[in-house]
């Protein structure tokens, strides 16, 4: 699994750089705050009711979650589902915050 951390995926998005953004929290997290990716939780993809992002199995796919854990569970299960392409956002939207506000 690969890895990100908040400020370069940051620098992605601003350079408009078209990325594929997947949530992994639960809808009330995502409805809180969210940097506009899909929203499939975890526990959807644990029990494989992936098809919102099926299409995406040989695109670069970064997943994001409050800390980074959930994502990089996420990352290892799509994995052995064929994905080829995931990268964890490290250190989730705690750090995407923590960044915004310095």
């Amino acid at each position: 699994m690969k890895t990100i951390d908040v400020a370069t995926l940051k620098a992605k998005i601003d350079s408009g750089e078209s990325l594929h953004l997947v949530d992994v929290r639960e809808p009330s997290e995502h409805d809180e705050f969210n940097i506009g990716g899909i929203l499939l939780p975890l526990g959807d993809i644990r029990v494989g009711e992936i098809d919102s992002i099926e299409n995406l199995k040989e695109k670069e796919v970064y997943l994001y979650c409050r800390s980074g854990n959930r994502s990089g569970q996420a990352a290892l299960i799509l994995e052995s589902m064929g994905f080829t392409n995931v990268t964890n956002v490290v250190g989730g939207m705690l750090a995407w915050k923590d960044q915004s506000s310095i």
